[in-house]
């Protein structure tokens, strides 16, 4: 019996979720907190708002893992001169430090999600999934 689209992209989500976290624990990160520290080492000095957009989560759920991030000393939260509504969000060097771990997280998780893939075939898979991507954000319109 052949698995519906959406239980697969599900399976391999969370697959991959689990895998990820399984290292970044060992980093003392909690869930959410690498793809932050991945957004922020190419992002530094960002909005939380803008945070939460890209990392596809609520606002509220930002703040959260943002205040656990600034206990941790990973990040710390500034306002600028003359906006002094907007906190705008900086990799402290521990941040930084950890940061750059995540990404190696990321890329070697990557190598293993992909194994057995030709480039072709990986670069045809990214497309696919950035076209899948852009059918769901459409539809919720």
């Amino acid at each position: 019996m052949e698995k519906s689209f959406h239980h697969l992209i599900m399976k391999t989500y969370f697959a991959f979720h689990r895998s990820v976290m399984g290292e970044a624990k060992k980093l003392g990160l909690t869930s959410g907190q690498p793809k932050i520290l991945e957004f922020l080492l190419e992002h530094d000095g960002v909005e939380q708002k803008d945070i939460a957009t890209h990392c596809e989560i609520e606002r509220a759920t930002a703040g959260s893992i943002l205040d656990r991030m600034e206990i941790a000393g990973l990040i710390e939260r500034r306002r600028k001169a003359g906006n002094r509504r907007s906190v705008y969000v900086y990799l402290t060097e521990s941040g930084r430090t950890a940061a750059l771990q995540v990404k190696k997280l990321f890329a070697e998780a990557e190598r293993r999600a992909l194994a057995g893939l030709s480039e072709a075939e990986a670069q045809r898979l990214r497309g696919e999934l950035e076209e899948i991507y852009k059918n769901i954000c459409n539809s919720e319109e």
